[in-house]
C-alpha cells in the first residue's frame, strides 16, 4: 500500500467517524433538447444559430430554431427542492445567454435552487433587413422625434403589437417555456426537484414569455411562481384563477417597461393574487447580475427573501 493510499483511506475513515458527510459537488450543466425532432411550427427554419461574445465575455445567442434547456443542479448537500426555468431577454430576437441566464443559474444553485436556462426560439435573421425576420425593433422611441411612453392597456406593454412575426415567436417561445416546465416536473425525482415548487423567471422579453405560461390554460406546464425582472407582459393580461405569486424587479427609468411592470403588478393585485414589486431608482434596464454600486445590486437578495417568505425555498 502506498503512502498516498494510506492517507486517503485515513481521511475517509476520519470523515465517517466524525459523522461529517462528504459533500458531492454540483453536477456539470447538461443541455437537453426540448422537442423530439424539429420544434413544432419551425420545421422549415434553416438559418444557422449564432453566438457573439461581448468584451466582458458574455455571450448572446441569436437565430434559435432548436430550443433546449441547460440544466444546472445544486449539490445534494444544499438542494432545497425548488426549481426555476430561466428565460433570458433579447427583444425576442436574441438571448442574453450569460448575463441573464448562466450567471443567474449559478446564483440560484448557490441558494440550493435548480435552474433550467431556456434557449427558446427567436426571430430568424439571414442578414437582410426584412421586417419580422431579425430587423431592428421599430419602437415608439424611434418612430418620431419625441420619445413617448406607451399607453398601457390590459397590462400589455408590447411595443410592436401589430408585428405578426413577433407574435408568432412569442407563441413559440411560450410553448418552449411550457415544455421546459413539463421537463422539470417529469425529471423531478432524478433532479431532486419538488414538482409543486417549479417556477419561471424571465428577463425583459423573457418576462413576456414567462407571463405567457401563466396566462395559458392550467396544466402541468403552469408555473408555481412567477418572477419578472424588467419583463412586462407582451399580451393582454386577464389574470387566471390559477395565477401564482408574482415577484417583479425593475428600474425606475426603463422606457415603457417600468410602466408595463407596474401595470402587471396592478393586475395581479386587482385579481387578489399575491404580488411584490421593487422599483429601483438610478437605473433603467438590463442590470441582470451586474454590480453598479446602487441598491439594484441586491435585487436578487430581495428575491431570495421573497422565496423564503412564501416557503418556496426552505433552508436546510
Amino acid at each position: 500500500m502506498t503512502r498516498q493510499t494510506s492517507v486517503f483511506i485515513a481521511a475517509v475513515l476520519f470523515t465517517a467517524h466524525s459523522g461529517t458527510a462528504i459533500q458531492r459537488p454540483a453536477s456539470a450543466p447538461q443541455e437537453i433538447r426540448l422537442w423530439p425532432g424539429k420544434a413544432p411550427g419551425t420545421e422549415t427554419w434553416t438559418v444557422a444559430e449564432t453566438a457573439t461574445t461581448s468584451p466582458a465575455g458574455d455571450r448572446t445567442i441569436a437565430n434559435v430554431s432548436d430550443p433546449s434547456v441547460t440544466v444546472f443542479l445544486p449539490s445534494a448537500a444544499v438542494a432545497t427542492g425548488a426549481a426555476v426555468v430561466v428565460a433570458p431577454g433579447g427583444a425576442l430576437r436574441a438571448l442574453a445567454w450569460d448575463s441573464e441566464g448562466v450567471k443567474v443559474a449559478q446564483w440560484l444553485n448557490s441558494k440550493g435552487i435548480a435552474a433550467l436556462v431556456l434557449k427558446y426560439r427567436t426571430l430568424q435573421n439571414s442578414g437582410g433587413a426584412a421586417r419580422g425576420r431579425g430587423a431592428p425593433p421599430q419602437t415608439i422611441g424611434n418612430r418620431g422625434a419625441a420619445r413617448v411612453e406607451l399607453e398601457i392597456r390590459n397590462a400589455n406593454a408590447n411595443p410592436e403589437p401589430g408585428d405578426a412575426a413577433l407574435a408568432e415567436v412569442l407563441r413559440m417561445g411560450t410553448a418552449d417555456a411550457q415544455q421546459a416546465l413539463r421537463m422539470a416536473r417529469r425529471n423531478a425525482a432524478e433532479w431532486r426537484i419538488d414538482p409543486t415548487r417549479v417556477g419561471i423567471m424571465g428577463f425583459s422579453a423573457g418576462g413576456g414569455i414567462a407571463v405567457g405560461t401563466v396566462l395559458a390554460e392550467r396544466s402541468e406546464a403552469s408555473p408555481d411562481f412567477l418572477v419578472s425582472v424588467y419583463g412586462p407582459a407582451l399580451q393582454d393580461v386577464i389574470v387566471p384563477a390559477h395565477a401564482p405569486p408574482l415577484f417583479i424587479a425593475v428600474g425606475s427609468t426603463h422606457f415603457n417597461v417600468t410602466n408595463g411592470c407596474l401595470a402587471l403588478f396592478g393586475a395581479w393585485k386587482a385579481a387578489g393574487k399575491p404580488a411584490e414589486i421593487h422599483v429601483y431608482d438610478q437605473v433603467g434596464g438590463g442590470f441582470g447580475m451586474s454590480t453598479r454600486g446602487v441598491p439594484v445590486d441586491t435585487w436578487n437578495e430581495r428575491l431570495y427573501e421573497w422565496l423564503l417568505a412564501r416557503k418556496i425555498v426552505v433552508k436546510k
